[in-house]
C-alpha cells in the first residue's frame, strides 16, 4: 500500500516545488547552503523567528563575510566600510538585502539604504546601523536568575537602557543606542516600535534568549526621549502593542508610551547611611 496519502505530491516533485520557491524568491544556492530558506526569511518577515540574528547581520563564511539586512520598502542598499568601500546588496526576498565581502573577519560596517520618492525617484541615501550585529545585552546569569524567579535587580536587565559599543578611532567609531529587553514568556514574537521607526516594527523583530522567556534587541541611534512600546505576538496570534512594564518613565495619561531614560539624579544621603551602619552605642 502506498504511504502517500490523497492530494500528496510525490517527494522529487515536493523537492523540486521547494527549489521553484526559493529560485522564485531569489534565494540563491549560497544563502540556502548557510541554511537561509524562503521560509526561514518568511519567519523573520513575519516576525515569529526566534532569531533573527542568526540569519540577519554578519556571518563568516567560506566566501567571505555574508552581510543581511532586513530593509522593508527599501528600493537599494549598500554595505558600507569605514573606510569608504561599497558593497552592493542583492534584494533577495521580502524586504531582506543581502551582500558578500570578500574579507576574513567581520568588519565594523554601515548599511547606506533609499527608500522611494515622488514620481518614482528614490529618496536619497541614508546610512543606517544594524541592531543585528550586536551580541546580547543581558548574560548567562541574568538569564538563569529570570528564570528561576531570583533576580534582584530586573529594573537594570530589563526595560529599556542607553549602552555605548565599540572604541573612539576604531572603524566608524563609538556607537551609542538603546537595549530593549522584555519579559514574554508566552509570547509567539516580539517587536519594539516607538519614535526611531514611525511605530512601525517590521524591521525590528526581537530575538528571544532561550527558556528566559527574556525577548531583546539593541538599536543603535535610539536616545534618551524617545517613545516606544513592545509589539508582543500572543498564542492566539494576535499582535497587541503593550507599554514596558519595567520602563524608567512614561508619558503622562491619557498618553500610553513608554519613554526611555537615564537618570542622572546623585543621591545625597552618604552620611545618614553611614551613621545608620553604626551601632546605636556609637550614635550617642
Amino acid at each position: 500500500m502506498s504511504g502517500i496519502g490523497h492530494g500528496s505530491a510525490p517527494a522529487g516533485q515536493a523537492a523540486g516545488a521547494s527549489a521553484g520557491k526559493q529560485a522564485a524568491a531569489g534565494v540563491t544556492a549560497e544563502e540556502q547552503a548557510a541554511g537561509v530558506t524562503a521560509g526561514e526569511i518568511d519567519r523573520i518577515v513575519a516576525g515569529v523567528h526566534h532569531d533573527p540574528h542568526s540569519v540577519l547581520g554578519a556571518h563568516p563564511g567560506a566566501g567571505g563575510v555574508r552581510v543581511r539586512a532586513l530593509l522593508p520598502m527599501a528600493v537599494t542598499a549598500a554595505v558600507v566600510l569605514a573606510d569608504g568601500s561599497r558593497f552592493p546588496m542583492v534584494h533577495l526576498y521580502e524586504g531582506v538585502f543581502a551582500a558578500t565581502l570578500p574579507l576574513p573577519n567581520v568588519p565594523d560596517y554601515r548599511i547606506a539604504v533609499a527608500y522611494p520618492g515622488t514620481g518614482g525617484t528614490p529618496q536619497p541615501e541614508t546610512l543606517v546601523d544594524s541592531p543585528y550585529r550586536f551580541l546580547p545585552s543581558l548574560g548567562a546569569t541574568d538569564l538563569h536568575l529570570i528564570g528561576e524567579g531570583k533576580h534582584e535587580d530586573l529594573w537594570r536587565v530589563l526595560g529599556a537602557h542607553v549602552h555605548t559599543y565599540g572604541e573612539e578611532g576604531a572603524g566608524f567609531g563609538l556607537v551609542r543606542g538603546t537595549s530593549f529587553a522584555v519579559w514574554a514568556p508566552n509570547a509567539r514574537g516580539a517587536r519594539v516600535i516607538g519614535d526611531f521607526n514611525h511605530w512601525d516594527g517590521r524591521g525590528y523583530p526581537m530575538r528571544s534568549l532561550g527558556s528566559s522567556g527574556v525577548w531583546e534587541l539593541f538599536v543603535p541611534g535610539v536616545a534618551d526621549g524617545t517613545h516606544y512600546k513592545f509589539d508582543i505576538l500572543g498564542p492566539d496570534g494576535q499582535w497587541r502593542r503593550k507599554a514596558d512594564p519595567l520602563a524608567s518613565r512614561a508619558e503622562l495619561p491619557p498618553a500610553t508610551a513608554s519613554v526611555v531614560f537615564t537618570s542622572e539624579y546623585v543621591w545625597g544621603d552618604e552620611e545618614w547611611l553611614a551613621a545608620r551602619a553604626r551601632p546605636r552605642s556609637a550614635q550617642r
